[in-house]
């Protein structure tokens, strides 16, 4: 099964719909960690950590840990700004 993947623009607007398709994929996965790959995600804004932080809630209400693929630059900036980066896994190196 592919790692489920962010979509290449997440902003307000759009937000509710990704959220509910990403956890639509990542209910489907049976390990103990989610895997989502954000190699894809080009436009956005904080919007987006609020889809991640979403995503890590419902993986921790559930005993699973979220672990995200291929952090763009430009999100690990807006995460440390948020002070959020820890929340998201360890995406440096990955």
């Amino acid at each position: 099964m592919p790692t489920p993947a962010l979509p290449q623009d997440i902003h307000h607007h759009n937000a509710p719909a990704c959220l509910a398709a990403l956890l639509v994929q990542l209910r489907s996965q049976s390990a103990a960690t989610w895997w989502l790959d954000a190699s894809a995600l080009i436009e956005f804004d904080s919007s987006a950590l609020a889809v991640l932080l979403a995503c890590r809630r419902a993986a921790l209400s559930i005993s699973k840990d979220l672990q995200l693929l291929h952090m763009p630059p430009k999100l690990r900036q807006l995460s440390d700004l948020y002070g959020v980066t820890e929340l998201l896994g360890d995406p440096m190196g990955v």
